[in-house]
């Protein structure tokens, strides 16, 4: 494909996307496709012959598209989206095109130094601490997720762990980690993955905001250390995937340094809200985090994967996952000088990942970030206010953010039933979680194109599915939207 073919047949990719944009409510949020009905419709063997692009924007539309469930829709409240803009998807198609593999800054200086200054530049907009500045002690680096975050914040506080601390019984004793029992998978998956061992993972009862209780953390590692464990990694989190709770970070910050333990803030999903100075609340004590990460590809408008990871002490960080081969030394890295992201993650190759989020900080400026988040937030407000007033329904959580986590009050199998309509209409897409043991129905408001009409609409829906076989409540009740 010569650079002229490039540009038409570029033009017509761009044509097709910005038609799915336009198009987004037209299509069901959840797919309808069953097992293997997309792979029944595609060829069994790779084409012998080159096809023309029209062939596959064809089957774009006519295999694809019906199996895709729509990230981007304005209706999607499921999870917490993977939202995407289109500055963010143009900086991505810079990214391809330039074809950049940043593993050393010698391999592409401005892939290494535009990141490190934009991830400076989140420091300042979040107000995070000054640690985790590059002129600092610490720094950032782009991750793919808050999962592989995880993962590097635990091995490098097992690093930190003294090889004397762990032999000075003679035998080696189980380092153990903790987080709150409301705490992402992803912890549990790092611990297993960094051979720590899912039984060396105590997770922390929580109150009744669903928050790590302090207390219980402080028995848990007392408890460990007199049968000879060593408590060495807490993970806090800010803002729940369940119910977006957010743990108390001063107090369990004050519990780890008294011990000597790592604490990472995982804000995968809330930590963008802090964009707006009167929301940073969120972040009350992350000054005493040790690591600390949060997803612009969840709530900042740039499209995945992108996860921002802070480490206050790059060099613990650097000394876990370095390892120089002959063939990687080169002048820059022996000069000291320089950042050499390879050796703060876990793969070698990286993609120019920080050209997205530049192009979306630059696009929409902070304030436009913060009128997306107020906005939301704005949003989850008012559709909590609707449930509180409709006596079919409850909040099940506290709503500090844009996730609201609501039921209906005749159960289990009410709820199901509602979610599974409400899904199958292809109207909405909802997910659910278990509070206190009962099924509860998320409503997470992160959507780039998601506007008040939407959430007014996806309450008229869920109203109208439950009253379905349910007859209105006598007594006061909730108007419609509006009225």
């Amino acid at each position: 494909m010569t650079p002229e073919e490039f540009r038409l047949s570029g033009y017509a990719v761009v044509d097709w996307i910005a038609r799915y944009m336009e198009e987004l409510e037209d299509y069901p949020v959840l797919s309808p496709a069953r097992p293997g009905e997309i792979r029944a419709r595609l060829p069994p063997r790779a084409p012998e012959a080159g096809e023309p692009l029209e062939a596959m924007l064809r089957d774009l539309d006519e295999i694809v598209l019906p199996g895709v469930t729509h990230w981007q829709s304005p209706n999607f409240f499921a999870y917490f989206s993977a939202n995407a803009s289109a500055p963010a998807i143009l900086g991505d198609l810079v990214s391809s095109g330039l074809g950049v593999q940043g593993m050393l800054w010698a391999t592409s200086p401005a892939a290494t130094e535009l990141e490190t200054h934009v991830l400076d530049w989140l420091v300042e907009m979040l107000d995070l601490p000054e640690e985790f500045s590059s002129r600092s002690s610490g720094g950032g680096v782009i991750q793919d997720t808050a999962s592989s975050a995880a993962l590097c914040a635990l091995l490098a506080a097992r690093e930190r762990v003294s090889d004397f601390q762990i032999n000075q019984r003679g035998v080696d004793r189980p380092l153990v980690a903790y987080a709150s029992a409301q705490a992402h998978s992803s912890i549990e998956k790092a611990v297993k993955v960094a051979g720590i061992g899912r039984e060396n993972l105590t997770l922390i009862d929580v109150d009744e905001r669903y928050a790590m209780r302090p207390q219980a953390l402080v028995e848990a590692i007392r408890a460990d250390k007199e049968v000879g464990r060593i408590p060495f990694f807490v993970a806090a989190t800010v803002g729940t995937t369940s119910s977006s709770a957010i743990d108390p970070l001063k107090a369990i910050g004050e519990i780890c340094r008294g011990h000597h333990l790592w604490l990472h803030v995982d804000a995968a999903y809330a930590g963008s809200a802090a964009v707006c100075p009167e929301l940073r609340f969120i972040h009350d004590g992350v000054e005493l985090a040790t690591s600390y990460c949060f997803n612009p590809h969840k709530w900042l408008l740039t499209n995945f994967d992108c996860d921002v990871f802070y480490v206050a002490d790059r060099a613990t960080l650097i000394r876990t996952l370095s390892v120089l081969p002959e063939y990687l030394k080169n002048r820059a890295t022996e000069s000291g000088a320089v950042l050499d992201y390879r050796d703060w993650h876990v793969p070698l190759g990286r993609r120019f990942r920080a050209l997205k989020l530049w192009f979306v900080i630059r696009h929409y400026g902070v304030e436009g970030l913060r009128r997306h988040i107020r906005r939301h937030v704005a949003l989850a407000k008012e559709f909590a206010t609707w449930v509180e007033e409709d006596a079919r329904f409850e909040l099940a959580a506290p709503v500090p953010l844009s996730l609201v986590c609501f039921r209906h009050v005749g159960g289990d199998e009410v709820n199901q039933r509602l979610m599974d309509r409400l899904n199958a209409s292809g109207e909405i897409y909802l997910t659910h979680t278990k509070l206190d043991d009962k099924l509860t129905l998320r409503l997470a408001i992160c959507g780039t194109y998601t506007e008040h009409r939407h959430v007014e609409q996806a309450w008229r829906l869920i109203r109208e599915a439950a009253a379905m076989g349910h007859p209105e409540p006598t007594g006061p009740g909730k108007a419609e939207p509006g009225q």
